[in-house]
């Protein structure tokens, strides 16, 4: 390659380039399953099932006010709040207004009715502060919980006051 202008050029060898990439997926590994460790329906799982966990995950970020999960759209992601707030509202009259039906804050989760189901999504989920979420796909979610089903079924029967009218 040649300048175009004076500049100046900074190079990393590729044991440094890699070192620094494998620290960095490392550290982000160990935040992850400390914060799964804080998540009460994680609690059940195995730390090697952590570790996969932690591996599949991804960040989102949604501003205050952003629709995270929008009632009758086909689901196919499970999150979990890592910072901020969020509420899940539910229309149950077409033209009506949706009302607030529950809120969620760190540690709580999201999105798994319709992994589990099939079905569209039941309600809204809205930032009500700037949120971080970290979540898992459908495949990942079917393959990585699978020994936890039960219970996110069992726990879903709690929704049940909440998406039917």
């Amino acid at each position: 390659m040649i300048a175009k202008t004076n500049c100046v050029l900074w190079k990393l060898d590729r044991e440094t380039f890699n070192h620094i990439v494998k620290e960095s997926a490392q550290k982000k590994r160990t935040n992850f399953i400390e914060f799964l460790k804080s998540v009460e329906i994680l609690s059940t799982i195995d730390e090697y099932e952590k570790l996969q966990i932690s591996d599949a995950l991804k960040v989102a970020y949604f501003n205050k006010g952003d629709s995270i999960i929008r009632e009758g759209e086909m689901g196919d992601v499970f999150y979990i709040i890592e910072d901020g707030q969020a509420v899940a509202t539910k229309s149950f009259e077409p033209g009506k207004q949706a009302v607030e039906v529950k809120k969620y804050f760190k540690g709580d989760y999201f999105g798994e009715l319709a992994l589990i189901s099939g079905e569209p999504r039941a309600a809204n989920v809205v930032a009500i502060t700037n949120v971080k979420l970290i979540s898992l796909d459908r495949q990942s979610f079917k393959r990585l919980l699978g020994p936890i089903e039960p219970i996110l079924q069992r726990n879903s029967e709690s929704y049940l006051k909440y998406i039917q009218n």
